[in-house]
């Protein structure tokens, strides 16, 4: 995502998603660089100051986050309660009165 200066907070920046413990650790390595975003931060993403960074190092960034998020989407997903009702029902046969 895209900040332009967001509610006049300064940052010309991208919001990315990262990987478990990665925006903490880039943040204290980099505060100058790196920052936590306002809505997305809580859920792990990181800020990047674009003025701060190279094209090179951003792209990796960028290629880091999207491979996050091609994960995300191939993990299966449990289908519903009511998709899982009607499959165990449907894979057991009823007995017929005779």
């Amino acid at each position: 995502m895209f900040s332009n200066d967001h509610h006049s907070d300064g940052h010309i920046a991208v919001w990315l998603p990262a990987g478990p413990g990665v925006q903490e650790a880039l943040i204290e390595e980099e505060p100058e660089t790196f920052y936590r975003p306002p809505y997305v931060g809580s859920a792990g993403w990181v800020g990047v100051e674009l003025a701060n960074v190279d094209d090179d190092r951003l792209g990796s960034l960028v290629r880091e986050a999207f491979q996050l998020m091609v994960a995300k989407d191939r993990r299966p997903t449990r289908p519903s309660r009511s998709k899982r009702a009607a499959s165990s029902t449907a894979a057991t046969p009823r007995k017929r009165k005779t």
